[in-house]
């Protein structure tokens, strides 16, 4: 039992490192939330590191329909040699400072607004302006809800990323799971009608 008990303090010990790497990151994107205060009702694109990230702009015709700020995990499984991505896991608001919560994203990838709406969507384009943090991504959606907030969905951008990159050391076990934090904004898009 005295072994049990010993493998159980290493591993947290050694999980709190893990986390403890990107939590600098992540307080600092908090407590820019006291300056960022910006208004979205204009739901303006992002700015992208040109032109490092051209490849993440999403196609003219598609306009900005909602942003969302999302706080979570990446979640990662060590297969004996590597960390293989499983997926995200992360609530997703309506503000910088993280509250006003609108919904969830995960697995799939999908996000779900709190009205129900969901929207599936699969890679096309990346960029890693930033070493440390997960890269800005450009999703085109595959399925969406007929009614709510991610009806009709088009394109997904993921900007602004913080932390959420695999571990740089091996796991423990075949198996063993990483939960990375980290915060990153979705801007969703919708096909523009003329």
């Amino acid at each position: 039992m005295k072994a049990n008990t010993n493998t159980t303090s290493m591993h947290r010990h050694w999980l709190a490192g893990r986390i403890n790497l990107t939590l600098p990151a992540l307080a600092l994107a908090l407590l820019t939330c006291a300056w960022q205060g910006r208004a979205d009702e204009d739901q303006r694109a992002p700015e992208l590191p040109s032109s490092a990230c051209d490849s993440v702009n999403v196609d003219p015709g598609n306009r900005v329909s909602s942003h969302a700020y999302a706080l979570g995990v990446q979640i990662y499984r060590w297969n004996g040699s590597s960390w293989v991505f499983i997926g995200p896991e992360a609530k997703l608001f309506a503000d910088p400072c993280y509250t006003g919560q609108i919904g969830v994203h995960y697995g799939g990838p999908t996000w779900e607004a709190s009205d129900g709406s969901q929207v599936k969507a699969a890679l096309k384009a990346s960029c890693t302006p930033f070493r440390g943090a997960i890269p800005w991504l450009r999703l085109k959606a595959t399925s969406t809800s007929d009614n709510g907030v991610f009806a009709g969905v088009s394109y997904i951008q993921r900007v602004n990323t913080v932390g959420g990159t695999a571990p740089a050391t091996p796991g423990d076990f075949v198996g063993d799971e990483a939960r990375v934090p980290y915060t990153a904004e979705y801007y969703f898009y919708r096909e523009t009608k003329e």
